[in-house]
């Protein structure tokens, strides 16, 4: 009996991990009951593979000094932000994914993308999976009057799509979504793991071999990442993703991965009647209804990639109803608050073990590096005496465990923007001292949470 070339193999719906059996909890991202079978075509799935393979029958080798790099490559896109991010622009031949929750406007950046570069004379092909030719018309008609070299399709045969690319001669591709996309070679649904590897695997070709360059959206598990499996973000060239709240007016849109630039760069959109508007000074919008003379408010700078941005963080001490004290912190981590405050007991003596902490940074913003821990700490302190800081000061510097002060990177900058926005006063580490070359400023330095509060509350 011959031996069939069908095989199970079981996938995760959260993270994508493979595994040749079922089990109940996924061994990679700990989610319960994920795995989800799919028969697979051993010798389909050998030859289509996630690969570039031979691009074209006379690829040869290139001596490296024969490469030229010009400025001039990359595609302009003008929306500001949104070129920040990308590194400059949009480089010819790349495979972007784009992220976020339902509704946060991933697709109406996309679209706005399509009217900026069909009016700079590019043409562009927007691929739809889910909306027909009248519903995204109508998207279109909201943000403003479309060039006729916007083309628009509705199709989700991957190879169809790669025929329609080649006869269009666009060269910028809008995918919407990856998930609705299929290949005819392999026998799983459209959304299934090995679908959506493949459908990528395709577009990466198609992307490189006619230097097109491909947008892909992709859907997100309630955890915020990219659904499907994790080597979609390996294979792409950039991921972007598009945080904050959908009931909200803001929208931050996060370069987490960029080959052709810096990673972590953010770009900051308002949402509006007439699509997505960008904010040039993400500072002054994110300090804008800051109150004035309030406990446990204190203003930080917080850098994202290679932008510094003023941040408002807010604190709430409170004495506990419960036997165990909540801590809580919105867009930083918790963590950290515990061990701050930690601190704060054992070095200050602070009887606070028996109060709620509650920490927020308004606007939306999710900052993840050390340096706002002084902020933090003097927020608490702030709140927990109830003593208002003063409303022209700026606060930043990473704390330790026996309550030193540290340096932090691009601390000349971060003053910099503290000055250019008007405030007064800045408390940063000691030991940038010799890195900061900044007038108009005062600046004061301390090497202790001690002598923090000693010159502030």
């Amino acid at each position: 009996m011959a031996k069939s070339n069908i095989k199970s193999i079981f996938f995760c719906n959260e993270c994508g991990y493979e595994s040749s059996k079922w089990v109940g909890q996924c061994p990679a991202c700990k989610a319960w009951n994920s795995m989800v079978e799919e028969k697979v075509d051993k010798k389909i799935a050998a030859k289509t593979g996630i690969g570039l393979g031979n691009c074209a029958d006379d690829n040869k080798p290139v001596s490296i000094g024969d490469i030229s790099l010009d400025e001039e490559d990359r595609i302009t896109i003008g929306i500001g932000e949104l070129d920040r991010v990308l590194g400059g622009g949009i480089v010819p031949g790349s495979l972007t994914l784009v992220g976020g929750d339902p509704g946060i406007g991933k697709s109406t950046l996309l679209l706005q993308v399509c009217r900026q570069l069909s009016d700079k004379g590019t043409d562009v092909l927007y691929i739809s999976g889910e909306e027909s030719l009248k519903q995204i018309k109508l998207r279109a008609v909201r943000i403003g009057p479309m060039n006729d070299r916007l083309m628009l399709l509705c199709e989700t045969n991957l190879e169809n799509i790669c025929e329609q690319v080649k006869r269009s001669g666009a060269k910028v591709v809008v995918i919407d979504s990856i998930q609705t996309m299929y290949s005819d070679s392999l026998d799983a649904a459209a959304g299934s793991v090995s679908q959506v590897r493949e459908a990528t695997a395709m577009l990466m070709r198609m992307a490189k071999e006619k230097s097109v360059s491909v947008f892909i959206v992709g859907h997100v598990t309630k955890e915020g990442t990219v659904a499907g499996p994790r080597v979609l973000e390996h294979m792409v060239d950039t991921v972007l993703y598009f945080e904050g709240d959908r009931h909200a007016s803001y929208r931050i849109l996060r370069g987490v991965k960029n080959r052709f630039g810096s990673t972590n760069e953010i770009g900051v959109f308002e949402m509006k009647n007439e699509g997505l508007a960008e904010v040039p000074n993400p500072s002054e919008y994110m300090l804008s209804g800051r109150p004035v003379d309030a406990s446990g408010a204190i203003v930080s700078c917080a850098i994202e990639g290679t932008r510094p941005i003023l941040i408002e963080l807010q604190a709430l001490v409170t004495r506990t109803n419960f036997g165990f004290p909540r801590r809580q912190s919105t867009g930083s981590d918790t963590g950290r608050l515990n061990l701050l405050m930690a601190v704060l007991e054992k070095r200050l003596d602070m009887k606070i073990g028996d109060h709620d902490a509650y920490v927020n940074i308004a606007g939306g913003l999710k900052i993840q590096e050390p340096a706002i821990d002084l902020a933090i700490v003097l927020s608490v302190v702030s709140s927990f005496r109830n003593r208002a800081l003063s409303d022209d000061l700026v606060v930043f510097g990473e704390v330790g465990l026996n309550g030193e002060v540290r340096a932090v990177s691009n601390a000349s900058i971060r003053v910099s923007e503290a000055k250019k926005l008007g405030f007064k006063r800045v408390v940063l580490p000691v030991s940038n001292k010799d890195s900061v070359d900044v007038k108009g400023i005062e600046l004061i330095y301390v090497s202790s949470i001690e002598e923090a509060l000693d010159k502030v509350i």
